[in-house]
């Protein structure tokens, strides 16, 4: 890092600090941690006194500089905020106190989120008993750039004006893509209100003992060219047959689970709620794939209803609303069952109906996903801009 200023150890401005504590059973500590990466400290959960394997704890204040011996050398360094004043760390982290007359405390706050920093500590942790931990004096000898106090103050007060615009942008963009999610689940459901008259349930439509669920098997290392679908297989109401395991299983066995291009499944158990129940019709088709069993098959006659309007429809956001009231958790598992779907109802208007539908939905999709991609692509520009503030403010360009 080129700089203007002064290089200057934090020997001369800091101090280590200490303010110990024997743990007392049925006193309560509140505990800190400091993030990777200059991510900051956050609050751990708070423990008994009694429940702590060390001797003493530490209390920490505003402004100390605390590191984690073991991940320093990740960017685990950070300054105390106010609203973690008072709370306790362990032997693990070496406190420090700026001199306040050297060291505004939120100049090395931001230092902790550069590259250098980083860089330093990681330099610093090598050699000590092959552990890689960074020992007090070690963390002393790291050099920073040191400009007149009120220059530090001058330039903090700047990185924060330009970082809390990228915060302001990036909330704005946040706020579009939340919106427009909002007024495309709103569009969906008043689609098909229109239609709801016209609704049968899915019992009448496919008969509920027509309804399969898929294989359950292990995976195996060994070559097979029977493979299964994973569940990550189903994305945006489309199933990648590619995205699956290799299983043992011969073609005989597998004959009665075979995926077929444009089979409509629906996702009976997932560890999420929002995910179980699920549609997605096969697009990416793969030849020798079986189902797994936390899937169901929905067979459809193309002939009344198109699978992508049958996707459609199960996925809006009136459906999601009655899936989520009738799947049950077991074991950390949400799911729902066969006798679930046949009781629900799906609208069956006329064919060239459904297709305009579709179509119409498609469009919708795209705009919406254009917005998202054009979203991560600005997220991914508004993060390139604090390491480059960051590094205008440690050479005196700010």
């Amino acid at each position: 890092m080129n700089t203007i200023y002064p290089l200057v150890p934090l020997v001369q401005i800091a101090v280590p600090v200490e303010r110990p504590e024997v743990p007392m059973a049925g006193k309560i500590y509140r505990q800190i941690g400091v993030k990777l990466w200059g991510e900051g400290t956050y609050e751990r959960e708070s423990i008994d006194g009694i429940q702590t394997q060390y001797k003493t704890l530490s209390k920490v204040e505003e402004n100390d500089i605390v590191v984690n011996k073991i991940w320093a050398r990740n960017g685990s360094v950070s300054v105390v905020p106010a609203s973690l004043a008072g709370c306790y760390v362990s032997g693990e982290f070496p406190t420090f106190t700026p001199i306040l007359d050297k060291l505004y405390p939120f100049w090395f706050y931001w230092f902790t989120k550069t590259k250098k920093c980083w860089e330093n500590c990681d330099e610093k942790s090598r050699g000590t008993s092959g552990k890689n931990r960074i020992r007090p004096e070690k963390f002393l000898e790291i050099e920073i750039p040191l400009p007149p106090l009120e220059e530090q103050r001058r330039i903090v007060a700047r990185v924060e004006e330009l970082v809390g615009k990228v915060e302001e942008v990036r909330s704005l963009r946040q706020k579009a893509l939340e919106e427009s999610n909002l007024i495309y689940k709103n569009l969906v459901r008043k689609i098909f209100d229109n239609y709801i008259e016209s609704s049968i349930s899915i019992e009448k439509l496919v008969g509920r003992t027509n309804l399969k669920n898929g294989k359950s098997i292990r995976a195996t290392e060994q070559l097979s060219e029977i493979k299964c679908i994973r569940l990550s297989a189903i994305r945006d109401g489309h199933i990648d047959c590619t995205d699956s395991k290799p299983v043992p299983m011969s073609h005989e066995e597998a004959q009665q689970y075979l995926v077929k291009a444009e089979d409509v499944f629906i996702v009976r158990g997932n560890g999420s709620k929002h995910l179980v129940g699920q549609a997605g019709i096969v697009k990416k088709f793969a030849e020798g794939t079986i189902f797994p069993d936390l899937f169901i098959l929905v067979p459809l006659d193309s002939h009344k209803i198109l699978p992508s309007f049958f996707v459609a429809w199960w996925n809006n956001p009136l459906m999601r609303e009655k899936i989520t009231e009738v799947a049950k958790t077991t074991s950390g598992i949400w799911k729902i069952n066969q006798g679930h779907i046949a009781s629900f109802s799906i609208p069956v208007p006329p064919l060239s109906e459904q297709h305009r539908i579709v179509a119409y939905l498609d469009e919708l999709q795209t705009k919406v996903d254009t917005m998202k991609r054009l979203r991560e692509q600005a997220m991914k520009e508004l993060d390139a801009l604090l390491p480059s503030i960051l590094d205008k403010a440690f050479k005196g360009e700010l």
